[in-house]
């Protein structure tokens, strides 16, 4: 990604979204910045989060993050971030038209 500036740039984070319940895993392979993320899954409820850290530079395999079981959606934010946001065990996400 190449992101340096922690504040995303004013954004609170990134959206995923895919067109089928999925399980790939996320890495941090050129992500400069820690960041957490929530998986939710195709109604919107919470499937589970995770910290991630960055990928040192040259090292040949990065450690991937799960999540709990298939998703739909990913919201990545800096680290701490899902906090502030309130996103727990019971959250839902919705995403308007606009972000379809």
């Amino acid at each position: 990604m190449g992101v340096t500036d922690p504040g995303l740039g004013g954004r609170a984070g990134m959206v995923f979204r895919f067109p089928a319940d999925t399980t790939s895993e996320f890495w941090m392979k050129d992500t400069l910045l820690p960041l957490s993320i929530a998986w939710f899954d195709a109604d919107g409820a919470f499937v589970s989060r995770s910290d991630m850290e960055p990928c040192p530079a040259g090292t040949v395999i990065c450690p991937t993050y799960a999540a709990a079981r298939p998703y739909r959606l990913a919201l990545e934010v800096p680290l701490g971030g899902l906090d502030q946001l309130g996103v727990a065990e019971r959250s839902r996400v919705s995403l308007s038209a606009a972000c379809s």
